[in-house]
This record gives C-alpha cells, structure tokens and sequence, in this order.
C-alpha cells in the first residue's frame, strides 16, 4: 500500500473476518459497509479492490483483485478443503436398481429410489429423499432436500379436482448445490431441468416442468412455478415468487 513493507515471507495460518483477524491471518473486503473495520483490522493479509488500497492499515500487506470474495474463497479452500467422501450410511435406503457413481457419500436416513442414477463425487446429505432422478457428477444434496416427488398438477372441473399423473423425471447437470429443505418436483411430462453449477439455497420450491440454466443462483425462500424457463447465470433473490409458464 505503499507506506508498509510486509514481509512478503510471512506464514499466515488461517482466514479470519476484519474485525477478528490477527497479523496471521488473511481476509478480504468486498462490501463497503465493512470499510471501518477494513481500516482498523490487525489482519497480517487482506484482498482488496485497488479503489480502497489507501483506506488500509500500514501494517497490512494488499492482495490487490477486482474480486476480493472470489479470492478468499480460493484461499479459504485451501485452507479448509472438502471434506473426503466418507461413504453410504448403513441406516441409507437405496433401492436396487438406483445407480450410484463412483465415491459418493450419501448420510443417514437418505432414501434413493428405484431407477435413479447418480454420478460420480456426489454428496447427498441425511434424511433426503431422491425419485425419479439423473444427477450429473459433484452434486451436493444438504440434509432433507427432496427431489423428485410428484408436481402439484391438478385438473379442476364443476365434479371436482381431478389429479394429473406426473410422468417425467428431475435432471440435475454436474456441479449443482442445493440447499436442506429445498424441494423439485419431477415433470409432469416434459423433465423438471436444473442446469450444471446452478446453486440453490435452503428452503426454495422449484415445480414441475421448471427449466433452470447453467450457473443460476436462487436464494432462500424462492418459489418458482411450473414451466417457468430461468436463463444460464440469472440470480433470483430471496423471497423472489415466479409465476408458471
């Protein structure tokens, strides 16, 4: 930052935010509304965008990027890498005729049913429950995500409501993260589809026909309705309600 000379030789042994960070530990600054803490950290590294370099403490050395969170993240990888797969639960139930990949680790109370295929390095958490299902490679399932019930298709008429058969399936590409109590429902004839890297946080409902691009975000509490088409990379915030079609 021009006035400190850090040591460029230091060990830094762990992340840590602003506000808790010591001469060894990196962080990062990424939202302004932490420029105070940014200013009186102790942290020994931190990333940074050029615009704040001069808001810094002398003695903190500058990892200077356009894009501090991404950063850390790669950096707090390599201090905290995944976890190994530490294999199926005996207390999983897993039908058959599924088709389970090469090193997945699936928790207690999982139930896989008949007919699904998942891929390689998949990681399905306790208690979820997946039917009707072909899941890419590296997808992870947090604890109680249900994939696959039936769509909520329904035929009204002046005899009453009439269920609709739900025939068709839920197609997760690779990559995808999905968050605990968050629902898909199979299609009710074309796929229910969620595109490869797409993340979705806890508690999101997702209806059947529903075709999610590649790499799109949705965060907690969305609910989108059937045969809504999302494009690769859009973000729907929290709360976000998307009517069908």
């Amino acid at each position: 930052n021009g006035a400190a000379k850090p040591d460029p030789a230091c060990k830094m042994v762990d992340v840590a935010p602003l506000d808790t960070a010591t001469a060894q530990h990196i962080s990062f600054l990424d939202n302004i509304k932490y420029i105070d803490n940014f200013t009186t950290s102790k942290a020994g590294a931190c990333f940074v965008r050029p615009k704040f370099v001069g808001r810094a403490p002398e003695s903190m050395a500058l990892l200077v990027t356009e894009n501090p969170y991404f950063a850390y993240a790669l950096t707090a990888q390599t201090f905290y890498p995944t976890q190994t797969n530490s294999g199926i639960s005996e207390h999983a139930h897993i039908a058959k005729s599924a088709v389970i990949g090469k090193n997945c680790s699936i928790g207690h109370g999982a139930v896989i049913d008949e007919g699904v295929v998942i891929g390689d390095d998949c990681r399905i958490g306790a208690n979820c429950t997946v039917s009707h299902t072909i899941m890419g490679s590296r997808v992870r399932l947090h604890r109680g995500v249900h994939i696959g019930q039936d769509g909520f298709g329904f035929a009204p008429s002046a005899k009453g409501i009439l269920k609709v058969p739900q025939l068709g399936r839920v197609m997760i590409g690779d990559d995808v993260e999905i968050g605990s109590g968050t629902c898909i429902d199979r299609g009710a004839g074309p796929d229910t589809i969620i595109g490869a890297g797409t993340k979705i946080d806890n508690l999101v409902q997702i209806a059947h026909n529903v075709q999610i691009g590649r790499g799109a975000v949705i965060v907690a509490h969305a609910g989108i309705s059937g045969s809504t088409h999302i494009g690769d990379g859009a973000v729907s915030a929290g709360q976000v309600g998307i009517a069908g079609h």
